[in-house]
């Protein structure tokens, strides 16, 4: 049973291809051209399901293609200028830019002014969509530096902000493992940069995406600092994570997944103390919200935060359809109620 509602689930998703018959393939982009992205309002999070879901509200949300599929792949979204301007990664290597077009009330209605621009190795080589090696699945942003996860070859990169597009990384670190090994495609998925006034001290804190230990969860590691060492975050089948954020308070969101036709499609924020994490000990978080394919959900690759006019903050959370006819890229806004 479960598994037949997990096919249904994938319905709409087909007929959004058909609403799009152009939207897919996978074309590379070329570096740096604007690229028009074609949107469709969600107005709904869950059909007569109201605003309220967990400790978030539903402010809306766009469903987006492009005609040759080049928006696919993205793993992780940063944003910029109040919530304005974004900044992502790719799993193919690739940076990807643009601005959130809003109505009167602020809520999403479109992306404008969208770019891809192949990201640069450190031995100064341009990307050519070789996964392989540029499996970019995380990133944060730190001052004026980018942080970097990238899967397979694990290890965390750091790029300029101003002229990333065009820079090779200043610096390239390992994550920091007691001698456990990371899975090749379930490693390094998430990086987050601590602020500098919290217990952990602005420190590079990444947690893997499907690499356990022998209790059956997750690795996680904090770079350097009072903290540095490795820790674990308990992992809830059927989940894993896949994005992270810290709040202004110090606390931490991570972005957890369920998706397949043997558990289904799902979404999960937890929310995290900071102060709970020391070397060798394994935090569990509070569940902020939840969600399967009832909801107008896919496979949630990123999320970030960003504070409002009003003054609250705000979630971002996007989705990667990589490149396929039955996955669809989404940008779901919700704001947070303490």
């Amino acid at each position: 049973m479960k598994k037949r509602w997990s096919l249904v689930a994938f319905l709409p998703f087909a007929l959004f291809a058909m609403a799009f018959p152009m939207a897919f393939g996978g074309q590379p982009a070329k570096d740096g051209a604007s690229i028009p992205v074609k949107s469709l309002v969600i107005s709904e999070f869950k059909r007569g399901g109201g605003t309220r879901y967990g400790d978030l509200e539903f402010v809306g949300g766009l469903v987006m293609a492009t005609k040759n599929a080049e928006m696919g792949a993205v793993s992780s979204i940063r944003l910029m200028d109040g919530g304005k301007r974004f900044l992502s990664v790719m799993d193919t290597g690739h940076w990807a830019s643009g601005e959130i077009e809003r109505d009167a009330e602020g809520r999403p209605t479109g992306i404008k002014d969208y770019t891809i621009t192949s990201m640069i190795d450190a031995g100064g080589v341009r990307n050519g969509d070789h996964k392989a090696d540029m499996d970019a699945e995380g990133m944060a942003l730190d001052g004026d530096r980018i942080l970097v996860s990238f899967e397979r070859n694990h290890r965390i990169a750091t790029y300029p902000l101003d002229g990333y597009a065009t820079s090779k990384p200043l610096s390239v670190e390992k994550p920091l493992t007691d001698g456990f090994r990371l899975r090749n495609n379930g490693g390094l998925e998430t990086v987050l940069a601590a602020p500098k006034d919290g217990p952990l001290q602005g420190a590079t804190i990444w947690v893997a995406e499907r690499s356990y230990n022998a209790k059956g969860d997750f690795y996680a590691g904090v770079q350097s600092g009072p903290g540095k060492g490795n820790f674990y975050v308990e992992r809830i089948a059927p989940y894993d994570v896949t994005d992270g954020v810290f709040l202004k308070d110090g606390s931490f969101l991570l972005l957890e997944r369920s998706f397949g036709l043997l558990d289904g499609i799902g979404m999960r924020i937890r929310r995290f103390d900071s102060k709970d994490i020391a070397p060798g000990k394994t935090i569990s978080g509070k569940v902020v919200m939840e969600a399967d394919f009832s909801h107008q959900i896919d496979n949630m690759e990123g999320i970030d935060t960003y504070t409002a006019a009003d003054g609250s903050t705000r979630l971002i959370v996007v989705s990667d359809d990589n490149h396929s006819l039955l996955e669809r890229n989404l940008l779901l806004e919700f704001k947070l109620v303490e």
